[in-house]
């Protein structure tokens, strides 16, 4: 079964940090792009970052550029977002995404497996 698992997700201070990692079973990440999105309440699911396959492309959101870093460590099967200086505006539910290509993709609808989310709210 092909599963993405989210982790790392909490309550944390504005000017905080999270990481989140992303794991994989049933298959192997590292053919695979991958997109962090996230989700707050009556909004839209926003792109935050994404990891091509190949190349090592990287996209991040306006919004986060400068604060968050995204990397993969295939040995682990395991994508990360690292979150500084975390707003009250980052809170969210934070969702990896996966997609079989060597094509970084930035939109939701390109992705075609999901994990289940990982709250993560940011307040004093």
């Amino acid at each position: 079964q092909l599963q993405l698992v989210e982790s790392g997700g909490g309550l944390v201070q504005p000017g905080g940090s999270l990481r989140l990692s992303c794991a994989a079973s049933g298959f192997t990440l590292n053919n695979y792009g991958i997109g962090w999105f996230r989700q707050a309440p009556g909004k839209e699911r926003e792109g935050v970052s994404c990891i091509s396959s190949s190349d090592g492309s990287i996209y991040y959101a306006e919004s986060v550029k400068g604060r968050f870093t995204i990397s993969r460590d295939n040995a682990k099967n395991t994508v990360y977002l690292q979150m500084n200086s975390l707003k009250p505006e980052d809170t969210a539910v934070y969702y990896c995404a996966a997609r079989h290509t060597t094509i970084i993709y930035t939109t939701k609808d390109e992705y075609e497996f999901w994990g289940q989310g990982t709250q993560v709210t940011v307040a004093s």
